[in-house]
Formats: C-alpha cells, structure tokens, sequence
C-alpha cells in the first residue's frame, strides 16, 4: 500500500501523524529542524524526513519515492499558517502530477472578536509591529519566534527592551547570538503555555507589551491573551496571513481514508467532545455531558493531600480515593503506611518528569474502555507549600496537547501547620507562615521579631539548629520555639525548647515548628533609621545623614522585589534602609574601600539583613557580575559619574537613578551630563538640614552641608554612546 507524505511542524500535523499511526497508516514526515524532529514520537510507521527543502527538492523527493511500490498516495501541508513561502513550495512541487494535495488550515475565525478590546493594537506585518514598539516604553517579551527576530532588532532602543522565547534549539538559540540578544534576554522553553505560564513570565520580568502572531487556538494564543488582561499587559498582535482555502483536521482525515481505505479517528476531537448524535430518543443536560466527558477519559487522575503523612491523617475523601485507586504513586514515605486494593501497583514517582512518561506508558497499554484510577500523594494540604499546583500545571498541558487522555482533580488535605496549632490550642489565622523547607528564608529573623506567632514548615532537624543560632545570634534567646516532631505519627512529640537547645537537637525526621516572640514589635512602615544606631569607627567613612537618606530613598521611587545598586556606599546606611523597607528588595552595597566595606557588613549583620550584598570593588567595573538593577543610588563616584551611568544605562535602559552632590564640581558635572543624556522624570532637590543642639542651658541650630539630589529615569530612545 503507499504511504503518505505529511509536512508537520505544527500541533495540527503532529496530531494527524499520531492519528496516522494508530489507523496503520505508513507516512513520512517533514520537518525543518533538528528541534522538530526532537518532538515528534517515534512510530515503526513513520519515517521522518529533517531539513529545510526547496521547491526542487520537494519534487526530487516525491519523485524518488515514487519510481518504487510504495510511493505517495497524497500530501498534506500541515506548516504554520505564517510559513507560506513554504506552502507556495510544496504546493508548486505537487502541481502537475496526479498526487492530490491537502493544504490543512488553521482556524482562525474564534479570534477576531478581540481586535476591539482595550490595550490591543493589530498589526498587518511584524516590521509595522517593530515600528510601532518603537514609541513604546517598558520590557517587551516577544513570542513570533527566532525568525522574525531580525525585525525587531532594527531599532536599538526596542531590542534592549526584548525577552525573547524561542524553542530551546541550537538554531533558535544561534539566531538569538547573532542579533546580539544577551543570554539574560533569553527564555528558551518548549510549549504549550497554560495561562498561568504565561502571566508568571509576564510579571517575572515586568513586561509591558507582548508581542505574538495570531496563531489560532492550538497555536497559544489564547492564554497569551488571558494572561495579558490579568497583567494589564499591551497585546501587539501580526494578523494571520490570507490562506489559501484549505481543511480542517476533520476533513483532512475523511479524505485520507478514501485514499487509503482505513478508518482514521480524529485524536485531537476524539476525546473532547460527545457524539450526541449517537443518543437517541433521550434528552441529556449539559451537566450529564459533562459527566460523560470525564467517564469516556482512559485515565482518571487525582492529586491528593494526606496530610502529615500518617493514614489517620487523611480526609474521608482521600481515604476513599486511595482505597479505589488502581495506581498508587507518591514519595516512598508517603505510601509506607497507606492501604489500597490489592490490586493497585504502587510506585516511588513524585516528580514530573518521572511521573509523565509513566502515565503516557500506562495509556498505551489500556486496551479495554475501562477507566485507570490514578491517585498522586503529596504530603500535608496540596494547596499550601505543595508541589501539587506545578505537576497539575503540567499534567493540564499534557491534556491540552492531547498527550494524555485525563480527567484531573485535587483533594485538599490538612496541613502540618493547622495540625500543630490545634495540638498546642493556638490560632494560626493571626500568626505569620512561611516555608524554609529546602531554603533559607531571607531576612527570617527580622520576619520573626514583627510577629508574636510564626509558624514554619522545615526539611528536618538541620532547619531547627539553623533556627535556634539565628534567633541566638540576634539576642532573641527569650523566644519560646515550639516543636512538633513526627505529627500524627505513633512517634509524635510536641516539646517547647528554647532557641539555644535548638541549636543542640540531632534526632532526623519530620518537623514543623512554631516560634512565640513576646517582645515582638510593631513593623516600621517607614525608613528613618537615626544615625546613631549605625555601627561607626574612627575612621570618618562619609555617610549619608538621615534627612537626605528620607528624601533620597523616596526620590527612588521602590517597588516590590526591586534590585538595588548603592554605589558608593560608604558606610551603608543608605543600603540598610533600603532592605530594611522590604524582605522581597534585593540591594547590592558597592564600595571600593576595605574599612568601609567591613562597616557595611557590622551594619548588616547588626539590623539582620540578608537581603543586602556588601560588594568590595570600584565601580562601574563591579557592576557587570550583578543581577541587573531596577534602581540606583550615587552616594559617591570617585570622579568617574559619567563611566557609571553609561554603564547604569546599559545594564537596563530604564533604570531609576539618584545622585547625590555636595561639591561644586559634582553639581556642575551633574547638570553638564544629564543635559546630553537621555533621560525623564527629571527632579532636583537642594536640602539643607539644620539640627538643634543643646549646649548647656541653651539650644543652637547647627547646619549640615547642604546636598544636592538628582532624580530620573533614563528614557530609552538611543545607544549612551551617543551623548558623548
């Protein structure tokens, strides 16, 4: 019988060739790239054809295999909608002989109502869209792909601005190179997008607009969409090219079966809809189809929360659950002490990607209609500190690829945290919660010191020692820490220990802990740190006094999880009112001076901050190895301001900056640079402080230098280089 010629490389094509094969079906398919090549499944009946062809080559090709038996029968063109000088080859290559030729077209009709919404603006190619970005301000994740990358590079000021995502392939990745697209602009992954991917890149590197190709709904672009509107992010959008009239996947396969005298089934619509012309004479509410929809799904799967880990633990919900489950996967501890069906297979797996594989395997071998049952553990409630919402996240993609046949449920379970309390009659609505199982929090101690009640989840007894010399360390030895061992285990223990025996405990196993501060104070909602509580010496290191560091600091504008250089830091007092303002800041003290440097880390170590790095070294040379700033703070340049903010500038185009001046030359250099820089926002303060003084009977104002302070925004139009 011949075979089939199939050019892939979408989610349609993959689709038909898997549906090709499970009707019997021999086919080649094309693909252009290795990467392609990489995603489609093995099959005895398919062979796979790598590498970009011509029109000629096309011919050759069909040519050759048709001088033997087994020659094609027909092609199909499954290539992206945007690949048309592709389509005009394979359809020039077929025209004149008597094979037929299917071109399978994307539908795009679902998305035109969009065109009207808020923050949307439509585009005919992507060089307009390139054009456009232009007059635009704020990071850019563009998503049409390392081909089209080119265009968007034109401009300098758009291409500092881009987070590209690519397909993680040495093609993609080389095309990224030779624009110059640094590795940090980078995010090479392979799809499918849930929406809530796709909102999480959004908000993790701050974009602005999203650029995408109205690739239909298989093609994503729906929860690019979704995610946009939840992030209030600016959609650009290039408009699916005019397609020659083509068929749907349906009516591909109706075709093919003529030729090749098989029945094809749909794989992609098989599973997702019920064929109600098959019911007759009985009417059927929409919650009955819905239903039918879960029971007609080969495996039905159900992430559990069981609590601490002991069966008495377990809700009635997931006992029953684990009592019917036909396989049984979860970490070894957790399946010690659960009974299932005899039957049941019980494996060791709880991480993703051994968990997938597995249920793609158990897919293929289920013969007969019947469901297969499969329950995933997770230790304590699966929606708090729980691995449960990534391996959902990626079972919902396997689904929505059409790589598992699933329904998907959770069942919450009770926490280790709701568990203790209730042992030890307190109340955990009212108490700060937070997990260091496998990390160490930032700034925990100074989390602890704002609360009376702090619960914590652990990865065992390493985590209380570090607890207990913390707590030691920053003179908090009063605190009182509760320590649950073993919950709802026959081995349970719940002692209260002082942070000092913490410190001595040795025995491994399960813990949770509860830490009671009753000398917790109030958290101060604003910097204003007096200049006496920082650690000074001799040597009269410059410090920023602390009416200028108010002004200052709120001349920088900060954000959550903001990224701070302080440049010139001195003795760090700048530095530590920063990171003290927010557990999720991140600042980098930079100072060339050692004396300086080692007050900087006193300082640190003294208001317990981990949040802040003391970085020895001459600046803007030690810039290049950090995390790139959002924010910027000159107390001191060492006469190189304008090496500095070139390199500020570099680093992130739209970085906020403030200077501040007390020499004539500063000022004057200030002004005699930012009138050539771009920049905007511009704001100039002169304070002067006067201070009263209390010499003997009387009061007298003494004076402080008067400082200059300089505030902006560099405005991201053209390359630093041009202001010299």
């Amino acid at each position: 019988m011949k075979k089939l010629l199939l050019f892939a490389g979408t989610t349609e094509g993959r689709t038909l060739s898997e549906s090709l094969s499970a009707a019997g079906i021999r086919h080649t398919i094309c693909v252009a790239t290795a990467y392609g090549e990489i995603v489609l499944k093995a099959h005895p009946l398919v062979e796979i054809h790598q590498g970009r062809m011509n029109q000629e080559q096309i011919a050759a090709l069909i040519a050759t295999e048709n001088t033997s038996e087994e020659g094609y029968a027909a092609v199909v063109d499954a290539t992206h909608p945007f690949a048309q000088d592709v389509t005009r080859n394979i359809k020039a290559a077929v025209e004149g002989g008597n094979i037929p030729y299917f071109r399978l077209q994307r539908n795009c009709a679902i998305l035109q109502e969009h065109k009207g919404m808020e923050r949307f603006t439509y585009f005919e190619t992507n060089e307009a869209c390139a054009k456009a970005l232009e007059q635009t301000e704020g990071n850019i994740l563009l998503t049409t792909g390392s081909k089209e990358l080119s265009k968007y590079c034109v401009s300098a000021q758009v291409k500092q601005r881009l987070y590209v995502r690519v397909l993680p392939s040495v093609e993609s990745l080389s095309l990224c190179m030779e624009q110059g697209i640094r590795g940090k602009q980078i995010i090479a992954m392979q799809g499918p997008f849930t929406m809530e991917m796709n909102e999480a890149i959004l908000r993790q590197y701050h974009i602005s607009h999203l650029v995408t190709k109205e690739s239909g709904v298989s093609g994503g672009y729906l929860e690019k969409l979704e995610a946009a509107q939840r992030t209030g992010v600016h959609m650009f959008v290039i408009g699916c090219p005019t397609q020659e009239q083509g068929y749907s996947l349906e009516e591909v396969c109706s075709r093919l079966e003529k030729i090749c005298g098989k029945k094809i089934l749909n794989r992609a619509m098989e599973n997702q809809t019920i064929q109600v012309q098959e019911i007759t004479n009985q009417e059927i509410s929409t919650q009955e189809i819905s239903n039918q929809k879960i029971c007609g799904k080969k495996l039905e799967i159900i992430l559990a929360g069981i609590g601490m880990g002991h069966a008495d633990s377990m809700t009635a919900e997931v006992q029953s659950a684990v009592r019917s489950a036909d396989i049984l996967l979860g970490a070894e501890r957790m399946l010690e002490n659960i009974h299932t069906k005899a039957s049941a297979k019980i494996h060791p797996y709880y991480r993703a990607e051994q968990i997938l594989p597995y249920l793609e395997t158990v897919q293929e071998r289920i013969q007969s209609p019947k469901n297969r049952k499969i329950v995933i553990l997770f230790s304590g409630d699966s929606g708090f500190y729980s691995g449960c919402q990534s391996l959902y996240t990626a079972l919902a993609a396997e689904v929505q690829e059409n790589r598992l046949d699933a329904s998907i449920h959770i069942l919450p379970g009770i926490s280790s945290v709701a568990y203790l309390a209730s042992c030890v009659g307190e109340s955990y609505h009212d108490a700060a919660i937070y997990s260091i199982h496998g990390k160490k929090l930032c700034n925990l101690v100074r989390r602890i010191q704002n609360h009376t009640k702090t619960f914590l989840l652990t990865s065992g007894v390493r985590d209380i020692n570090w607890l207990g010399k913390q707590l030691t360390d920053a003179g908090m030895a009063k605190c009182g820490i509760v320590v649950g061992y073993q919950l709802s285990y026959e081995d349970q223990q719940i002692r209260e220990y002082t942070p000092a025996a913490c410190s001595g405990l040795s025995k491994e196993g399960l813990y949770t802990c509860l830490v009671k501060n009753p000398y917790a104070g109030a958290r101060r909602l604003t910097h204003g740190i007096s200049d006496e509580a920082f650690v000074r010496d001799k040597s009269k290191i410059p410090m920023t006094k602390e009416e200028v560091r108010a002004v200052s600091i709120c001349k920088l504008r900060l954000r959550d999880r903001a990224v701070v250089y302080d440049i010139g830091s001195g003795t760090g007092s700048v530095a530590v009112e920063i990171a003290s303002l927010s557990d999720d800041i991140q600042v980098y003290a930079v100072e060339q001076k050692k004396e300086a440097v080692s007050l900087i880390e006193e300082n640190k170590e003294k208001f317990c901050l981990q949040n802040l790095s003391v970085i020895e070294a001459t600046a803007p040379e030690g810039l290049s190895a950090l995390p790139t700033a959002t924010h910027a703070f000159i107390g001191g340049s060492g006469g190189r301001l304008k090496e500095i903010l070139t390199v500020l500038q570099q680093i992130n185009p739209n970085m906020r900056v403030v200077i501040n001046a007390v020499s004539m030359e500063t000022i004057c250099e200030i002004r005699e640079i930012l009138a050539t820089y771009p920049i905007k926002n511009e704001e100039i303060v002169q304070l002067q402080a006067n201070r009263v003084r209390p010499v003997g009977n009387y009061h007298l104002m003494q004076s402080e230098n008067p400082v200059w302070i300089c505030a902006f925004e560099f405005r991201n139009c053209r390359k630093i280089t041009d202001a010299s």
